[in-house]
């Protein structure tokens, strides 16, 4: 409690400096800067302002505290131990809400981040599978505002996905979808299937934060680029020209195709996106191990290789395995609707650090 307390007093004495900074006329004419005092002091104003609820919780705490040991007037007396057990209840609740703000955020949760979906075991109906995962995710987006951009595809031929890369752009993308990260698996009777038996196939998902080029420095003497002509499902080539180009990063062995676009250049571009997102996501894992803080935790590490959702089509279930979330409305979530399993597994996350911090 005692190092709380000395970090809001430290948050609240910025806040103050902040509002100083930003009302200086020569820090008003430079835009970066107005722009970065702005930012900063938007960042720490939630918790200025639940500090402030805190106070004035223990101020009004102390008060009915001094009428009940002052009053004696039973039925005066009844009502101040009746407000004395409120404001401690509201006190619990805002300290705790407290804690949970302290805890440091993601420093790429604001990002746009890169999506990665390959089906896994179960042949054609896990493309059909992994196909439904692209369709949900890009439907969630579209709820919220997000726009979605296909990076690159493989379909195959009952269009389902072997692979499909994309982008989803919008404050806070990565934050919202990077526990989406594991292996998720399908039970239902697949529509290649004929005596009705229910199947159980897999896809993996991968949450990446979109790099900027200065944050991931890629040199080109490091990359080999071949070009190609790019192939629809089956193999057929689909374009008459050779636009279809693949990277090759050298020193890490990563490889990144791209052949959605005509141009040549547009699909290097997309690569390149691709690959700066693996680079950073590769540079925040080696650093977690470092720190030791790529613990196995119940939200899970995003590892691919571990399952984290079930998706039940004959009971409209969907099962979070890592904290034990069971919703029987598939047919909405599969339309998007991930709110409420992507805030639970937010709000589990936040308590678990908040444990872990003590």
């Amino acid at each position: 409690m005692t190092k709380m307390l000395e970090d809001l007093s430290k948050i609240e004495e910025r806040y103050n400096e902040l509002n100083r900074l930003l009302s200086d006329s020569k820090n008003i004419k430079d835009p970066s800067l107005y722009s970065k005092y702005g930012k900063e002091k938007a960042e720490i104003e939630e918790i200025v302002f639940k500090n402030k609820e805190y106070q004035r919780i223990k101020e009004e705490l102390g008060q009915a505290q001094e009428m009940l040991e002052s009053e004696e007037d039973e039925e005066l007396k009844e009502l101040a131990r009746e407000e004395v057990d409120l404001k401690k209840k509201q006190e619990e609740k805002v300290c705790e809400e407290l804690k949970l703000l302290l805890i440091p955020k993601d420093e790429d949760e604001d990002k746009n981040t890169i999506v990665e979906i390959r089906a896994g075991t179960g042949g054609e109906e896990s493309a059909l599978f992994a196909a439904d995962l692209f369709r949900m995710y890009s439907k969630y987006a579209q709820r919220i505002g997000f726009k979605v951009e296909i990076m690159n595809a493989h379909q195959t031929g009952l269009d389902g996905f072997k692979e499909v890369i994309f982008s989803v752009q919008g404050k806070g993308a990565y934050g919202r979808l990077r526990f989406e990260s594991g292996g998720h698996r399908v039970q239902r009777v697949p529509v290649t299937e004929t005596s009705g038996r229910i199947h159980t196939s897999a896809a993996t998902v991968a949450i990446m934060p979109e790099a900027e080029e200065v944050e991931v420095e890629i040199n080109p003497a490091e990359l080999r680029i071949d070009i190609f002509r790019s192939s629809g499902p089956g193999g057929q080539s689909v374009n008459t020209t050779d636009s279809a180009v693949r990277i090759t990063h050298l020193p890490t062995g990563m490889t990144v195709s791209c052949q959605d676009e005509k141009s040549q250049h547009k699909n290097k571009a997309k690569a390149l996106r691709i690959l700066r997102a693996r680079l950073l996501q590769k540079t925040k894992e080696e650093e977690q191990l470092k720190r030791a803080l790529n613990r196995k935790t119940q939200v899970g590490s995003g590892d691919r290789s571990s399952r984290i959702r079930t998706y039940n089509f004959p009971q409209n279930r969907l099962t979070d395995h890592r904290i034990g979330l069971t919703l029987y409305k598939l047919d909405a979530i599969l339309e998007g609707e991930l709110e409420e399993i992507i805030s639970s597994l937010s709000i589990a996350d936040r308590e678990e650090r908040l444990k872990k911090t003590g």
